[in-house]
């Protein structure tokens, strides 16, 4: 077990070096390209199935014990030691990661994104997968940094080298968001590590914040909280989150969206709850206002990117579903109850999955149509998938329905354990104010399902035909059935001069609008490819571990409740 996960962690790290470099002469084939692009899908393959093996390896009977776990001395000085290790808060995130990266490595080699040698993508592709696993891995506050900030140069490059418009400004956004943040943040991890006289997260967790002041706790949250929060990303730090999802190729979206946003919402679990729960205690109300903010507010803008008339762009549109779908995970934090954080590691993996999901699928829609516009793909010319695509538009509904929380999928545990958990508050918190954010968080949940199914009737079933005719049904005065006035002598001349004077530009213009309306026709009604095989194979697990998580929540909610429930106790089992 320790051998796996130390190949785990390293394995994508020697992937990507090794991609860098030339193939041997034996191993090139009659294409390089594809050859780099296949050692891409071989390393990510064998990484998830040594995950898997590390699953099934699992002690389910102790899922609060830290197991696999590497320790070794790195710099005496400081105490900082190469500490590995998973639970059951960390195990779920670990396979999710090796599973989605996988997934995108095989979407690529059969649909790379345009841009640059494919030798770099992969390289990139790997050391991001390196880096997410290592953050979910690591027991150290400076190595959890150091892996924390790993990933932002590949997927700065994921972005400025194979994004579409827009890659340059929305991958410096990106980063300059990031690293402002994760600034502020290594300050609260080195006041945690000096002033508790170590780095390691499991004694500082054991300890539960004992060995440190409340005004330290307060102080730590803070600067470490903001850190996390930009890259989770809570309102109002969120802004680079939709420019980045715009421009990002489809697997750096699903990368972004299903594995990074996870490793803030993880690190306000792992960190800051056990080591400063005091801390937590003062900034959780806050916490829970900004998180149901959230949910209000990408709602609100999903349901304004959504209406006719727009311009939105369905990237975008799934990229502010994400703020308010980490709004219920925050929420669950804020709680600092059992049942809420539980319920907010359910909403991460279930988050993961879904939105993956659209991303892929909203990808392959733009693949097929050449834009992600909302009004282009619902209109006379657009994509009513179910008529010219029905698997990609089946597949397309699934996955709004499956975000939106219906109840047998992977995205109604979490929301409901998260409003559940803000239902009622540990001791010490203010029961009104969660019982409000309860209420709000809520509303969000129906305006979740306001902008998906507003989605879906736009792009699978397309707009709805104008009325025969285009008149209102008045008659004489605007009056309902009212008979019309008789025409004057006047008005009959008038009339018959207008009559003959625009025939000339009537038979002219019935010619082009004979040819335009043909070409609207035509192109309403051209084929689209459908669901392609290694689209299918690609897509297949999510929908899978979709349904299975919704209607099994047991397989995750054992690993994570035993964790969760050490954790919040200080350590005591």
């Amino acid at each position: 077990m320790q051998a796996l996960l130390a190949l785990a962690v390293v394995g994508p790290l020697v992937g990507a070096v090794t991609a860098l470099l030339p193939a041997p002469p034996g191993l090139k084939g009659r294409d390089p390209d594809q050859a780099v692009l296949r050692h891409g899908v071989t390393v990510t393959g064998v990484i998830l199935l040594v995950t898997l093996a590390l699953a099934a390896g699992f002690d389910r009977d102790h899922a609060s014990t830290t197991q696999a776990t590497t320790d070794i001395g790195w710099i005496p000085a400081l105490d900082v030691r190469i500490h590995l290790g998973i639970d059951g808060i960390s195990l779920p995130l670990v396979v999710l990661t090796a599973l989605l990266t996988f997934l995108c490595a095989l979407y690529s080699y059969f649909k790379m994104p345009a841009g640059p040698s494919p030798r770099a993508f992969v390289a990139l592709i790997l050391l991001l997968e390196s880096g997410t696993l290592a953050t979910f891995a690591v027991l150290d506050l400076l190595l959890f940094f150091l892996a924390f900030e790993m990933v932002l140069i590949p997927m700065y490059f994921l972005i400025a080298r194979w994004g579409g418009e827009g890659k340059q400004a929305a991958a410096s956004k990106f980063v300059l968001y990031t690293v402002l943040g994760s600034v502020v943040m290594l300050l609260g991890l080195l006041l945690v590590g000096l002033d508790g006289g170590t780095f390691d997260m499991v004694a500082l967790a054991t300890d539960n914040g004992r060995g440190l002041s409340t005004s330290v706790q307060v102080i730590a949250v803070l600067a470490i909280g903001i850190g996390l929060a930009v890259k989770t990303p809570m309102w109002p730090l969120h802004s680079w989150l939709p420019d980045a999802h715009t421009a990002a190729p489809t697997v750096g979206s699903v990368l972004l969206a299903g594995v990074m946003l996870k490793m803030g919402t993880y690190g306000f679990v792992r960190v800051l709850l056990p080591i400063a729960p005091e801390g937590m205690h003062t900034f959780a109300p806050y916490l829970g206002a900004l998180a149901v903010a959230g949910i209000v507010y990408g709602s609100l803008a999903c349901l304004a990117l959504a209406r006719p008339g727009a311009k939105g762009d369905l990237k975008r549109l799934i990229a502010y579903s994400s703020v308010g779908h980490m709004g219920f995970v925050l929420l669950g934090i804020a709680s600092m109850t059992p049942t809420g954080v539980n319920g907010a590691l359910f909403a991460n993996i279930a988050h993961g999955l879904i939105t993956g999901l659209l991303f892929f699928l909203v990808g392959a829609v733009k693949d097929r149509h050449g834009t992600a516009d909302l009004d282009t793909l619902a209109g006379a010319t657009g994509a009513a998938l179910y008529g010219r695509a029905p698997r990609l538009g089946a597949l397309l509904a699934f996955a709004a329905v499956a975000s939106l929380g219906l109840p047998g999928l992977a995205g109604f545990w979490g929301e409901m354990l998260t409003l559940f958990g803000a239902f009622d508050p540990a001791g010490g918190l203010s029961r009104p104010a969660f019982l409000t954010f309860t209420a709000i968080g809520a509303f969000g949940t129906l305006l979740t399902a306001a902008y998906m199914l507003v989605v879906v009737r736009r792009v699978c079933m397309g707009e709805p035909p104008a009325r025969p005719g285009g008149g209102t049904g008045l008659g004489a005065g605007g009056m309902p059935g009212s008979r019309p006035a008789a025409p004057t002598a006047t008005a009959v001349a008038t009339v018959t001069e207008a009559v003959t004077a625009t025939e000339a530009v009537a038979t002219a213009e019935s010619v082009a609008t004979t040819e335009s309306v043909s070409i609207a026709e035509a192109a309403a009604t051209a084929e689209i490819a459908d669901v392609r095989p290694y689209e299918f194979a690609a897509w297949t697990p999510l929908v899978a571990l979709t349904v299975l998580a919704g209607l099994w929540p047991a397989v995750l909610l054992g690993l994570t409740d035993p964790a969760v429930q050490k954790l919040l106790a200080g350590g005591k089992s």
